[in-house]
């Protein structure tokens, strides 16, 4: 895999981004949507998770899914917590820990497959950006929460407002058992301006 890197200022704290560096080859004719490496990109979401990661209180137990290039999971890492970032795909672990050493943060790297998840333990927090994408994923997710998520533990999520659709059908099956907490946060780049909803999900009785 031809590499490039990013650098990612998330604070006071500059993050180097392992990632491809032409993903052209994706977009050829013959390569279809399936075939597109979403997690090659450092998604506006994952920008707004990793920047409100750094305000949390460390240490905590925390815990990304879905994590792509890790930029929240690997942020979290540098501002003190003890992190575990996992992702289905291989490629997308083997950058996490190329970018993990190279800005000398100490973390755990996993596969993680939702529907015959591994036993990796329970977390205080639980990490995810641009990871409700489908209702078939609905029933999955919420039991990776049930299963990782200490009691009175909680679970952050951040999605383009785009991903509506798919995002509030999502939280409102959630919210049988969790509260859900909203706030929209707003992101510019260059002359675009993005607009990211933060969830909160806390387990109800706690």
């Amino acid at each position: 895999m031809n590499l490039t890197q990013e650098t990612v200022k998330v604070r006071d704290r500059e993050l180097v981004l392992f990632k491809p560096r032409d993903l052209d080859f994706y977009l050829e004719e013959g390569q279809g949507l399936a075939d597109f490496p979403f997690w090659a990109k450092v998604w506006e979401a994952s920008l707004v998770l990793a920047d409100f990661v750094a305000t949390l209180k460390p240490p905590k137990r925390i815990l990304e899914i879905g994590a792509g290039l890790g930029l929240p999971g690997l942020a979290a890492a540098a501002f003190g917590h003890q992190v575990t970032l996992t992702d289905y795909e291989s490629r997308p672990l083997e950058l996490i820990r190329r970018s993990a050493e190279a800005n000398g943060l100490k973390v755990r790297v996993a596969r993680l497959d939702w529907f015959e998840p591994a036993d990796l333990g329970e977390f205080e927090i639980i990490l995810g950006a641009e990871v409700v994408y489908a209702g078939r994923l609905f029933e999955p997710l919420l039991q990776i929460f049930r299963r990782y998520l200490l009691p009175g533990g909680e679970i952050y999520l951040a999605h383009s407002r785009e991903r509506a659709r798919v995002l509030v059908p999502f939280l409102k099956r959630a919210e049988v058992e969790f509260e859900v907490a909203h706030s929209l946060r707003r992101l510019r780049s260059g002359d675009e301006v993005y607009e990211i909803v933060l969830n909160r999900l806390r387990p109800k009785g706690f």
